[in-house]
């Protein structure tokens, strides 16, 4: 009875959709028919299921219930919920402490070239203060945005390019084109968590694959394609996160040739990209936007506030993802956000600030690291550009009690189970290392980890 309330909960059964037959649930959860008989006749008693004479048993019209993301999946510590630690980044006032959030404090960001791009505003055609967004974004940044894709060697035109309201969004409206709820989607272990709260949306199977310091584990990669047939696989190809490892030429090379023989569409989220100190090998590029799609955004370079984000992909699907962002947006992102990404990326000041940040976070890293390495914790690789330590606690420390114990001193963790499927990271946290200068954080964390 459970498993079967659970997966109308989910919306895995709808109204009117046939329940297996006795003896095929009866085998598949090892129990005897007599049990499942039972667990049905008292389903139709409640009035969730009814029963018709010689075809089986249906899901009753009309039960299938909102959907409550955080009910999809069976009940975790709040700690370890991709929705919960993305509440309390994002809900905690600007002093609190946040080592575990994904974007960069304000202070690091571009403003002065933000204001400057934002005071143009007021000079250009009042068109962009009070129009929608064109369906496919603003030309004159996808203009930038093919430049600045053919620095990656990916050939693309025009109309194989599209802007979005955010690198989120995008992904939104890739699933929703390609997928169907109960479709298996493949994502790293462990993966961006946002990633998983997006799939758990879509109501889509979530299978995931052993991420390694040069990619993910091609071999248990292919096996998985065999054994689980997966629509989508979700990743980030440079500085992935959480881990910060970026994917090696050959790894990239086994991986796209899997996917050709497994028929896998993949995204690849370049969001971190410009972090690098030199280009790493893209999927995008060494496939030509066949089967990979390339989205980003920049939201961790430039501002959270001013969001867009793109989508790069064969012609004929932007041109339906084109018709899905104006059923669910009405049109595309907006023109003052556009106006003024356009600007900055267009005026010079986009690059330094980049070369600035790079250097910045290279000594930052540095000296994060040295300091978590003090207090027993170790990095799992020293990534090559971003903001991200992927770091193991000593002794087998239980992260997530080192998380509550920190919330508790009002400092936000992001605990190692929140980016894995499997639930295998539990000494790992994530730590961003451009958040973690006040000495009040270092404090809290030592008493954290003394209490575990």
């Amino acid at each position: 009875m459970g498993a079967i309330r659970a997966k109308v909960a989910a919306r895995a059964l709808s109204a009117g959709d046939r329940l297996p037959s006795i003896r095929s649930l009866a085998a598949t959860m090892g129990v005897s028919p007599s049990t499942v008989v039972e667990a049905y006749d008292r389903l139709a008693a409640d009035g969730l299921i009814r029963a018709r004479r010689g075809s089986g048993f249906y899901v009753s019209s009309a039960v299938t219930p909102p959907l409550a993301l955080t009910e999809v999946e069976p009940r975790r510590d709040r700690e370890v919920d991709p929705f919960w630690v993305s509440r309390q980044s994002l809900d905690t006032d600007d002093g609190v402490p946040k080592p575990g959030c994904g974007w960069l404090p304000p202070e690091w960001m571009p403003e002065a070239a933000l204001r400057r791009a934002t005071r143009a505003l007021a000079r250009t055609d009042a068109s962009v203060l009070t129009n929608y967004g064109s369906t496919s974004g603003s030309p004159a940044l996808r203009r930038l945005l093919l430049a600045r894709l053919a620095e990656d060697a990916i050939e693309a035109s025009i109309n194989q390019l599209m802007l979005t309201g955010s690198g989120t969004q995008a992904t939104d409206l890739i699933c929703r084109f390609l997928l169907r709820p109960g479709d298996t989607v493949l994502v790293d272990d462990p993966c961006y968590f946002n990633f998983r709260a997006l799939l758990r949306a879509h109501q889509a199977k979530i299978v995931s694959v052993p991420y390694t310091p040069s990619g993910p584990d091609v071999a248990r990669f292919e096996q998985i394609l065999a054994a689980e047939r997966p629509r989508l696989y979700i990743t980030n190809s440079a500085l992935h996160n959480p881990t910060g490892a970026t994917i090696s030429l050959q790894t990239a090379h086994r991986l796209l040739t899997a996917a050709t023989t497994h028929d896998l569409t993949i995204i690849e989220d370049d969001i971190f990209g410009d972090f690098e100190p030199e280009r790493s090998p893209r999927l995008a590029a060494l496939d030509g936007l066949n089967r990979v799609i390339r989205i980003g955004s920049f939201s961790k370079t430039l501002s959270a506030s001013v969001r867009c984000g793109y989508i790069a992909g064969r012609a004929d699907w932007i041109e339906h993802l084109v018709d899905l962002q104006v059923a669910t947006s009405f049109g595309g992102p907006s023109p003052v956000a556009t106006e003024i990404i356009a600007r900055v990326l267009a005026g010079g000041s986009y690059r330094k600030h980049m070369d600035e940040l790079r250097q910045k976070l290279t000594r930052t890293r540095r000296d994060v690291a040295r300091k978590l390495q003090a207090l027993g914790i170790e990095p799992w690789l020293m990534p090559r550009g971003g903001f991200f330590l992927w770091c193991r606690l000593a002794g087998g420390q239980d992260a997530t009690a080192v998380a509550r114990a920190a919330l508790e001193e009002d400092v936000v963790l992001a605990p190692g189970n929140v980016f894995s499927v499997s639930q295998t990271a539990s000494d790992f946290l994530r730590f961003n290392v451009a958040h973690m200068s006040d000495p009040r954080m270092w404090d809290v964390l030592r008493r954290a980890l003394k209490a575990k």
